[in-house]
Formats: structure tokens, sequence, C-alpha cells
């Protein structure tokens, strides 16, 4: 991706897009990695049920075994129950900006994206006709989903995203993620791995940023600008406005059952409750 390209994203990102917010339709379930089969059951049951379209795109994993056809669904979709599964994959973005390779996702009513290099989505699907009908899911009230690779290529910042290695947060050319989050930085597994502070570096360079850090069995779903914590671990707040009482840690935690206001940035006190309408809507 050209350098001017991404500094323009982000002249876009401090303007337009101030609040941290999701899909005004549809939802999203982004998921630390390690998911269990609630994240899955919940993700199913947004798309519509089990019978529901649900489209799987696997190309942030490792190329397949010599002689398999394609990648296997993966198993927890499955033992969820779901039964109108298709696989999308490429790693030729000529490819995936063609009207025959996104057949899939016109009817479809929920995409997955599997864990595995950011990279491989960057190179594969941004800025394609497949990131566009992805968007179009959502607008009509469509679920998009993923874990670990699949979580952070939701934001509209890109962390991890170096070929050359994921521990490096912040790689030129590929900090741009899909946006379907906009204003955030997501990171995955970050207790499992020891990674609680990396986002600091992050939005001490992005401060218009939110990070948000999820751990393994962890998941927030997300609808327009507000989202829930399932799962069984933390969910770790990075964001240049909070002062950390004492000089202590630089974010917070959520828990499951937790909910959390994207616009305002902060924890709601009981449940989601009436949403005011956003402004500019009838």
């Amino acid at each position: 991706m050209a350098p001017f390209r991404v500094w323009a994203f982000f002249v876009l990102a401090g303007t337009a897009f101030a609040a941290s917010i999701g899909p005004e339709k549809g939802s999203l379930v982004i998921a630390g990695g390690g998911i269990g089969i609630e994240t899955v059951q919940r993700f199913i049951g947004l798309a519509g049920g089990k019978d529901a379209p649900i489209v799987i795109v696997p190309t942030a994993m490792e190329a397949q075994p010599a002689g398999t056809d394609e990648p296997a669904i993966p198993k927890l979709f499955t033992q969820a129950g779901a039964t109108h599964i298709a696989i999308l994959h490429t790693r030729d973005r000529r490819v995936a900006d063609t009207a025959e390779f996104v057949k899939p996702l016109l009817g479809a009513k929920g995409v997955w994206f599997t864990g595995g290099r950011q990279w491989r989505l960057v190179d594969a699907y941004l800025n394609t006709r497949t990131q566009r009908e992805i968007f179009n899911l959502l607008a009509r009230g469509g679920v998009v989903g993923g874990t670990s690779a699949g979580a952070t290529i939701q934001g509209s910042y890109l962390v991890r995203g170096a070929r050359e290695g994921n521990t490096i947060l912040m790689a030129p050319g590929y900090e741009v993620g899909m946006g379907f989050l906009k204003n955030s930085a997501i990171d995955q597994h970050v207790i499992a791995r020891h990674r609680e502070d990396d986002l600091n570096s992050v939005i001490a360079r992005h401060p218009e940023l939110l990070g948000i850090g999820i751990d393994e069995d962890t998941a927030i779903v997300v609808h327009d600008d507000r989202f829930e914590v399932i799962g069984k671990s933390k969910v770790l707040i990075h964001d240049a406005n909070y002062a950390p009482p004492g000089g202590g840690k630089k974010y917070y935690t959520l828990g499951p059952g937790d909910w959390f206001d994207l616009h305002t940035r902060r924890k709601l006190a009981s449940g989601p409750g009436p949403r005011p309408p956003r402004a500019g809507s009838p």
C-alpha cells in the first residue's frame, strides 16, 4: 500500500471518524483468539440462526497442505449447528475484486474471518469489491465476526500487520484495517501472551484511536456505538483521555457481562438501555 494512502486515512480518521463506533446496522463479533462455542453460537444467532447463510474467510491462515482443494470449515461452526456455510478464499486481490468471486456474499447473513496473519487479509481484500460487499452485508443487518487476526482486521487501524512478524505493532504499509469499527485499534491474545501494555505505544502515537485489547476465549459484540463483553476473560481499554489513578496502568479492564459505550468511551453502569439517535439521524 502506498504511503500516501495510509497518510490520507489518518487525516480522515481524525476528523470524520472522531467517535469510535460500529456499523449503524448489523453487528460485529470481535474475538481475542481461542474462541469457545458460546462466541460462535452468538455469531450464528446474530446471523439469523443455524440455517442462515454464512461465509467463512480463512485467508489469514497459513497455506493449506499440498493436495487440499480448499480450507476446511472450522469445527466449532458445525458443532454449533450451522448448516449453510460457504468458504471464500483467494490470495489474489484481482480475483477478490471480481463480481464472480463475491457472489457468496450477496445473500450472506454473516461473514467470519479466521485467525492467522493480518497482512494476508490486507493483501487480498483491502479496498476491493470483497470489502465493499462486506460493508453491504452490514448495511442490510448482517454480522461480521472474526478471531485473532480476524479480530484485528475489523479495526480502522491495523496493529501487528507486519509481514516480518507479529511482534511489530506499527508497520508502514500495513496500518489500515477494514474499518468496520471506526477509529479503533484492536489487539488479541492480550493476557495469554502478556501483551497487556502493547497498545499503549499505538495510542501514544495516535491518541484519536480507542485501543481495545481482547484476551483469549473472550469477545466483544458490537451493536452500533455500544458493545457487550462475552466469554471467560478480560477486555483492556486503552484511551488517551484515561488518567490512571496513582500513576497506574494506562488501561482499564472490562469483564464478561459488561457493556461499553463507544461514543462516550465509558463503561455503562447497568446494561445498554435505550440508545439516543446518532447526530443527523431522523
